[in-house]
């Protein structure tokens, strides 16, 4: 957090768990700079896909994209993940991203969201709140939402402009946020 504080502004990064250029993951998530209020500074994670496959026999001393991508959570106030889902479940990019991350305390107690764009993707969803919650994550339920933007060709733009998906996002912002004030 930074700022005084009348005027503190929380620090929230934004983690995308699809590789696609065209993801609606990702572009939900860049969304997220437009909506946001401005005690709310949203940060894109770089991709996940920089970071090498997860193996235990270099974890000490970790890759630089994996120190990197640590310390960027570490940083963070809290957390926004949107994924998209395979084979019911969550990407294999994702796994190996939260895998870095089990044998550190990067994900104890923080604050965590997660976004999914796609109604029908109920089993990658519950999967990456268990295993964040397995992580000692602090899942904010209020701050969990289903967005209907799968299959709608919804631009980044459109979503900043359709009023029920921006104020669901404002909501789930707000809920994320006093989830913060609730740990400082």
């Amino acid at each position: 957090m930074h700022g005084d504080k009348e005027g503190v502004v929380v620090k929230v990064l934004a983690i995308s768990g699809s590789l696609r250029a065209a993801s609606l993951n990702t572009a939900m998530l860049r969304t997220l700079m437009h909506i946001a209020p401005s005690d709310i500074d949203i940060e894109m994670s770089p991709s996940i896909g920089e970071l090498p496959l997860f193996n235990p026999d270099i974890e000490y001393p970790s890759p630089t994209a994996v120190v990197g991508f640590r310390q960027k959570i570490i940083a963070a106030d809290a957390l926004i993940i949107a994924s998209p889902e395979y084979a019911h479940g969550v990407t294999g990019a994702m796994k190996n991203a939260l895998d870095w991350m089990v044998g550190n305390e990067s994900f104890v107690n923080k604050p965590v969201a997660v976004f999914n764009t796609s109604p029908r993707a109920s089993h990658a969803h519950g999967a990456l709140i268990e295993t964040l919650s397995v992580m000692s994550a602090h899942i904010v339920t209020n701050a969990c939402v289903v967005l209907p933007i799968v299959g709608f060709g919804l631009t980044e733009v459109d979503v900043v402009a359709h009023p029920e998906i921006s104020d669901t996002v404002r909501s789930a912002l707000m809920a994320l946020r006093e989830a913060i004030d609730r740990v400082v």
